[in-house]
């Protein structure tokens, strides 16, 4: 059975899904969720620039969440993390008994639809990458199958949600250990998205400066000794390997938190750094993410810069 899918953030990731899930003859809606966004339309134009140069082109209608109806079907969030806690609050009522996909970075992401009450919450691990080229056409490019894994809910709508969204060109897959998938990606998002902003550099740093690589390996030690605490045990040697193997693919591409801190937006870095930090000192160990957290507070002071707000001086 068909669902329709409606996708909140009109951002890389949510213009890509809808091409995609349109092209496979999918219901879909692009839903602007911030207050105050750009007027709807009732169809707008949107191509997708494939890595193996194939070019996508779908019309999709944009909505604002604030006049759009109920959202019966399959509900996928897309927007940065930082926005969630009022997003919970604005989606509460218009969703029903649909699921929440969350296809976002950070840790603990989705709690504030949990403490909302939302009835069924999925977390997906997005293994793909996708960047603005031009006013509605996005680059894509797939690594793997991006896993899905549940939070709260139950297996059958997961695997019925997989189906749902799978396509050939971006595909999922069903991940029972969902968590610890999470943390992985969490600690490659603490490295990656703290020292390439505040060094100014591309994502390739790693592989190319033994300093840089020196400072990951203290942020991933640090990291990995949290998840333990919280429960979640990784091999941190594949988690250095597969940081590497990100650099080495990215290599001169920049990490959203420095194109977002060069166009004055607001970051993601309190679900990242700040909040593994915030878990180590809730669990008793704040010294366990000593370094984490400093160049995650560092992140929040450019980025605070970059968006125009005083910084007072200590007296």
């Amino acid at each position: 059975m068909q669902h329709p899918i409606y996708i909140v953030g009109v951002g890389a990731i949510g213009m890509t899904l809808a091409v995609l899930l349109k092209h496979s003859g999918k219901d879909v809606t692009l839903i602007r969720g911030r207050q105050g966004s750009a007027l709807e339309t009732l169809d707008t134009s949107l191509t997708v620039e494939c890595s193996d140069g194939t070019t996508l082109t779908a019309s999709v209608p944009i909505r604002t969440l604030d006049k759009v109806g109920p959202l019966n079907g399959i509900v996928l969030i897309t927007s940065k993390s930082f926005g969630n806690q009022e997003l919970a609050q604005r989606l509460n009522g218009k969703t029903g008994q649909s699921p929440l996909v969350l296809l976002q970075n950070g840790l603990d992401i989705e709690e504030p639809f949990l403490e909302a009450g939302f009835p069924e919450v999925y977390r997906c691990v997005l293994l793909a990458t996708s960047q603005v080229q031009a006013p509605n056409t996005v680059r894509y490019k797939p690594v793997a199958a991006s896993p899905i894994g549940l939070i709260r809910g139950n297996e059958d709508q997961l695997a019925e949600i997989v189906e749902q969204l799978h396509t050939t060109p971006f595909p999922f897959r069903v991940e029972q250990a969902i968590q610890q998938t999470i943390w992985e990606k969490v600690i490659t998002n603490c490295v990656f998205n703290a020292i390439c902003p505040l060094l100014g550099v591309d994502n390739g740093v790693f592989h190319r400066n033994t300093s840089a690589l020196a400072l990951a390996r203290e942020i991933i030690d640090e990291c990995v000794a949290v998840a333990e605490l919280a429960g979640v045990f990784l091999n941190r040697d594949e988690v250095e390997e597969r940081l590497l193997q990100i650099s080495q693919r990215s290599d001169g591409q920049l990490i959203s938190t420095l194109v977002d801190i060069n166009l004055g937006r607001e970051t993601e870095i309190e679900t990242l750094n700040l909040a593994v930090a915030s878990l180590a000192q809730r669990l008793g160990k704040p010294e366990l993410a000593r370094r984490t957290h400093l160049v995650g507070e560092l992140i929040r002071l450019k980025s605070a810069v970059s968006c125009g707000l005083t910084i007072e001086k200590n007296s």
